[in-house]
Order: C-alpha cells, then structure tokens, then sequence
C-alpha cells in the first residue's frame, strides 16, 4: 500500500510539472545591432517547473518571402537559411534531438529537411528551425545554405549533428502562449509578422 501511495505522489508530481510563459523584454545586447533591430522589442521567456528560465525567445518583427513553394513544409514561402529569431539559453539548453546546449544566444534559422529518406518519420513537416551561435553569426539578410547552416549549427550543438528546434505555421495567435502538446512536448506560439508558428521549445523527439 505505501508503495502504490509513492507511485500516486510521484505521477501527481510528474502530472503538476508545467512550463510556464512570461515576458522577456528586450533582446539580447551581444546581439549584432542589424539583427537585433529586427527581432520583437518584447520576448517569451520559457519557465522551467522548478522556476529556472529554461529559455527565452525573440521572434523576428517580418518575416522575408520567397515567392517559391517547398514540398512538405508548412513555412515553403520563407527562403531556406532566413532568420526567424533568437534563443538565450541562461543555463544548460536542449534541443529537439535531447542534445545539451551549453548557455549562450543561439540565432535560429530556417531549414527544411531533405526528401532524401533518412529523415522520414521525424516530424509532420520539413521545417526545423537550425540553431548557430550569434557570435558567429551576424548577417541579418543572409540565406545559407542547407550544409553551409548545418556546419554553423555544429559549432552550437558540439556534435555532428545540428541542433534542432521544431517549427511549424500556426493558426493565428494574439501575442505569445506556451501550450503543452502530447505527454512531454511545450510549445510556444507567436507571431512572425502576419505569420503564426509554433515551435516546441521543451521536449525531445523519442523515434
């Protein structure tokens, strides 16, 4: 009996631990000042449930458009390697693949997997976004390309493989929420100009 009453009080635990949204106010001063100035003057700052900041957020004010369509992907008319926004891991991160992000400003740029059959099953979508270190990178127009953003993002994953985030288009939404999706996964909903995304900022892909 005290054993089934513990594994009630640890799934009660487990059931109560909730990421919570707050603002974040202004981006992130080290940032270079062209992008800096593109990004919203306010941030979603992501909670953890021990009231840590996991992570905090700054979406771009507008997203570019590229007039050209990608198959599979919900974000096709943004062209691949633009900027989307900016993370600030305070302390330990994570990413999509579980993989640890050591604390700093990371830029995440977009990317779309390739229709080439190892990445099937991942996800719904072709678009991820791809974190970098801002430090390196500081060119608010610039588009990379598909390995030229993957060899960026292993300077901020220190592995491999780059670091991931999933993003999505989204139904339109005022300001900014954190909604938790499934078991284990947070997802945080804004505005990229007239562009709703969500992005699953807490969480890791388990197929």
């Amino acid at each position: 009996m005290r054993r089934l009453l513990f594994g009630l009080s640890v799934a009660a635990a487990v059931a109560f631990a909730q990421y919570k949204y707050e603002p974040a106010g202004a981006p992130p001063t080290e940032l270079a000042p062209a992008i800096r100035d593109a990004l919203q003057k306010d941030g979603a700052k992501v909670v953890a449930p021990d009231g840590s900041v996991f992570a905090e957020i700054w979406f771009r004010t507008q997203a570019p458009t590229s007039g050209k369509a990608e198959e599979n992907a919900t974000l096709g008319n943004i062209p691949h390697g633009a900027l989307m926004g900016v993370i600030r891991f305070p302390g330990q991160g994570a990413d999509r693949r579980g993989q640890q992000i050591k604390p700093g400003v990371y830029t995440m740029r977009l990317s779309f997997y390739p229709l080439d059959g190892d990445h099937q099953g991942i996800s719904p979508q072709r678009d991820f976004l791809i974190l970098a270190p801002a430090a390196e990178d500081k060119d608010l127009n610039a588009t990379p390309k598909y390995d030229q953003l993957i060899e960026m993002s292993r300077k901020a994953s220190g592995t491999q493989h780059p670091a991931v985030l999933s993003v999505w288009k989204a139904e339109k939404v005022e300001g900014a929420k954190l909604e938790k999706q499934g078991e284990s996964d947070w997802v945080l909903y804004g505005n990229i100009g007239s562009i709703a995304v969500g992005m699953i900022v807490a969480g890791t892909f388990s197929g």
